[in-house]
């Protein structure tokens, strides 16, 4: 029970400071998972991959599985846990701002916090982008070619095929892993 109660107070804390989507949330997330030794950073990063692949949103997705893998008596009680403390602040805050957005808006003060608060995220979009490509691309020192590869032709096929959604892009990352991963 005090690991479950661990695991809520972590990920609703993680809810609660967290602003601007579930990638920004991934360096918290991190620092506190790495932290208490839930995951090594590989199986993290594995769960992040899962996440950005599975239906839902990213943020809701890493948390339940984590609270999956760290409460093997009972996963499914692990699992919503985290889940309902990931999303418990963000339903909270909507709730409130919902009654009072109107005036809230005409603040100005406000209105500039939040215009910080979107140049903050951006920082921590980026912050995140490195450390992927630092873990991903860039491993023990060498430059992962095939990775190099497999995002130029990602990345071609949003520019050539510009109306294409992300179902697509995670099947054709999919094959193009198999095949330079596994097949060469």
């Amino acid at each position: 029970m005090i690991k479950l109660l661990e695991l809520f107070i972590t990920f609703f804390l993680i809810g609660l400071f967290t602003i601007g989507g579930g990638y920004a949330m991934i360096p918290m997330i991190q620092d506190r998972v790495l932290a208490n030794n839930w995951l090594t950073i590989d199986e993290l990063l594995n769960f992040f991959a899962i996440s950005e692949s599975t239906p839902g949103p990213f943020a809701v997705n890493t948390a339940t599985l984590i609270g999956f893998s760290q409460f093997p008596e009972f996963p499914i009680l692990g699992a919503i846990t985290t889940t309902t403390a990931v999303i418990l602040p963000s339903f909270i805050i909507i709730l409130l701002i919902a009654k009072h957005f109107h005036h809230l808006m005409e603040n100005k003060v406000i209105r500039w916090a939040l215009m910080g608060i979107k140049a903050t995220v951006i920082g921590l979009i980026i912050g995140v982008v490195v450390m992927l490509v630092r873990a991903n691309v860039y491993v023990e020192g060498q430059w992962d070619i095939y990775a190099i590869i497999i995002i130029a032709i990602v990345f071609a096929c949003t520019k050539i095929f510009k109306k294409i959604g992300p179902i697509p892009i995670i099947v054709l990352s999919g094959l193009l892993g198999y095949l330079f991963y596994i097949l060469i």
